[in-house]
């Protein structure tokens, strides 16, 4: 089922786009209903730089299995603080 849960996160980063990678700022995240998984309801992330304009956004779209197991391997992956 849909949250309406919305989180909002300054991040720094690049991302690619179409015809090039962009420094992205901002990632958004909530699960809601995909726009092109198959799946009837996905995590979605997007990866932006508002300043940039819509072109500058990376979309991301997972099953909540996936999206668990990514938020693990990530863990798993980042050296300690």
């Amino acid at each position: 089922m849909c949250t309406y849960q919305t989180e909002t996160v300054a991040v720094q980063g690049s991302g690619k786009g179409v015809a090039t990678w962009f420094p992205v700022t901002t990632a958004t995240v909530y699960f809601d209903h995909p726009q092109n998984a198959a799946a009837e309801h996905t995590l979605n992330v997007d990866f932006l730089n508002p300043e940039r304009g819509p072109s500058a956004r990376v979309a991301v779209e997972l099953t909540a299995a996936s999206a668990r197991a990514l938020a693990e391997a990530i863990l798993a992956s980042l050296p300690p603080d």
